[in-house]
């Protein structure tokens, strides 16, 4: 007769399917048919190698940020590849994919971003406020962002001509005054990134995150084919064209931290 397992024994079996249940987790196994699908469209600022701030992220955390999307099986894919299998002309991803996007225009896009993503072959959108670029001294040059648009790996799009608070500018302008600025500021802003960089432009991101029914309209009207908003979590199919949402990333987003951050949907909030 077999002799019955001490309690001691059970603990152990159950302790070991623990943690091949853990091991497991490490790993994402793919995208299931009936979920519904969602991509975090990540969303950057600046770059540091050690100093972190408001819209700063270090390199380690920015490391670290890359090496979790790796370990849990996602893949970070161009935004316009993104764009086609949220809209259903590109198949469905079999894996987790993500985006990474960085605006405005920060110097350290070239000199802190650049390297790792050439060295780790990973696809970057910028979105680019034309209005600084080889102006500001916080700003990258044209020849640096055609030396990245080059490489293949880096999309550069518009953040409008020189990033503008819509909410402000409405406030103190006539209503024929407002909609001539808006206006101006797309479609300039395209115009200078199509003559610098050599390629069309046709994704935009809100400053600010601020965007309503009227902005929407002027995008569209200036040629924009997306758009996108700050922050409300990963992008889904049926979400508003040209107010897509996007997941801000701060260096203390780590770990879990920076998991949950993926998948939750979160309220429109402005850019800082």
């Amino acid at each position: 007769m077999a002799r019955a397992w001490e309690p001691a024994q059970w603990w152990l079996v159950g302790l070991a399917a623990g943690a091949l249940l853990a091991m497991m987790s490490l790993v994402a196994p793919g995208v299931r048919a009936d979920e519904p699908l969602r991509i975090p469209i990540l969303v950057y600022h600046r770059f540091d190698p050690a100093v972190p701030g408001p819209t700063t992220v270090t390199v380690a955390a920015f490391e670290a940020q890359l090496a979790w999307l790796a370990r849990h099986n996602y893949q970070v894919v161009p935004l316009r590849m993104a764009l086609a299998e949220l809209n259903g002309t590109a198949p469905r991803p079999q894996n987790p994919v993500a985006v990474i996007t960085a605006d405005d225009g920060h110097k350290s896009v070239y000199t802190v971003l650049f390297p790792i993503i050439r060295r780790a072959r990973i696809p970057v959108t910028l979105f680019i406020y034309p209005s600084a670029i080889s102006n500001a001294s916080y700003a990258l040059t044209w020849e640096q962002l055609r030396e990245m648009q080059a490489s293949g790996l880096v999309d550069v799009e518009s953040h409008t001509y020189w990033h503008p608070n819509f909410e402000t500018e409405r406030r103190r302008r006539s209503a024929a005054d407002y909609a001539a600025f808006v206006d101006n500021q797309l479609s300039r802003s395209r115009a200078v990134l199509e003559k610098q960089i050599g390629k069309p432009v046709d994704l935009l991101a809100w400053p600010y995150g601020i965007v309503d029914g009227d902005l929407e309209a002027a995008a569209r009207r200036d040629g924009y084919a997306d758009a996108f908003a700050y922050a409300g979590g990963p992008a889904a199919p049926g979400d508003d064209q040209l107010a897509l949402p996007r997941i801000p990333v701060s260096d203390a987003d780590r770990g879990e931290r920076f998991g949950a951050a993926l998948t939750a949907r979160t309220q429109k909030r402005q850019e800082p």
